[in-house]
């Protein structure tokens, strides 16, 4: 009898997962079917699973519309996204490790001015950040997209929480070995932290991604749009193009999936031990 409630209970745990990933699935489904249909097959009123006809033309059309650069928004995207990872987990990772292995008296109170910008909402921040890339000549430069987006007090804070409890016999070996602060963090803290690395690595990409506003306001010129700005351009107060922004849509987060998964194992150990929660 026990055996048979244990088995029921599984039961019931399956057939919920699986409804759960059916449910996370729908939006994607949405994305394909809708961007692989004509726009009178999105606006109908009946509702079919697939159309009937597939236009795969939709994504030939994407990259070769004239008024919106997507092919050029990606690649900016992944630039931005890539160098604003690179140097947040180069800035942040230093600065964590500073605060947690460097004797200094006023450490705790740098670490908590650091953890004070977290609570500035960033629209105070908003336009003098602007009037300085301006007056630096950085709109619509590359420069401008990422310099001012470098720093995470959040990146900081996670790193700082972990190296608190790595084990300092590897530095007090690798002081033996006659290594200062920066060799030690390069030789031997990097080396033993990559899972903390991927995960804010990977929640800094997906942040720098899906950035929309900042890239709105200093990518003026069309060739220096983001992904996220180009997604908005489909939608106008004259016309809503559905099949081309459901299609780019759907391109959009391709990269976004590929490093999920490539990276989830990292994540799932990196929040384990970052000490977030504590």
């Amino acid at each position: 009898m026990y055996d048979a409630w244990i088995r029921v209970g599984r039961a019931l745990r399956l057939s919920l997962l699986i409804a759960l990933a059916l449910l996370f699935l729908v939006p994607f489904y949405l994305l394909v079917r809708n961007g692989l249909s004509a726009e009178a097959d999105i606006t109908a009123p009946d509702w079919t699973f697939f159309p009937s006809i597939l236009h795969w033309s939709n994504v030939t059309e994407l990259f070769e519309d004239s008024t919106v650069p997507m092919a050029r928004a990606l690649l900016n995207s992944a630039l931005i996204a890539v160098l604003t990872t690179l140097g947040t987990l180069l800035l942040a990772s230093l600065a964590g490790y500073g605060l947690a292995r460097i004797p200094y008296r006023y450490a705790q109170h740098v670490f908590y001015a650091i953890l004070g910008t977290l609570m500035i909402p960033a629209a105070v921040t908003f336009v003098p950040t602007f009037v300085l890339v301006s007056s630096l000549g950085w709109v619509s430069t590359l420069r401008g997209l990422i310099v001012p987006t470098l720093f995470s007090a959040f990146a900081c804070f996670v790193f700082r929480q972990y190296f608190l409890g790595f084990p300092r016999e590897l530095e007090d070996a690798a002081r033996v070995d006659g290594l200062g602060y920066w060799r030690t963090y390069w030789r031997v803290v990097v080396p033993n932290t990559r899972p903390v690395f991927a995960a804010v690595g990977t929640i800094v990409f997906i942040g720098a991604w899906n950035s929309f506003l900042w890239p709105l306001v200093i990518g003026q010129d069309r060739q220096a749009w983001t992904v996220q700005v180009a997604l908005a351009s489909f939608t106008t107060s004259q016309v809503i193009r559905l099949h081309e922004l459901f299609i780019a849509a759907a391109v959009s987060i391709l990269p976004l999936l590929v490093v999920f998964l490539f990276l989830q194992r990292w994540i799932v150990a990196g929040v384990e031990r970052s000490g977030i929660d504590e």
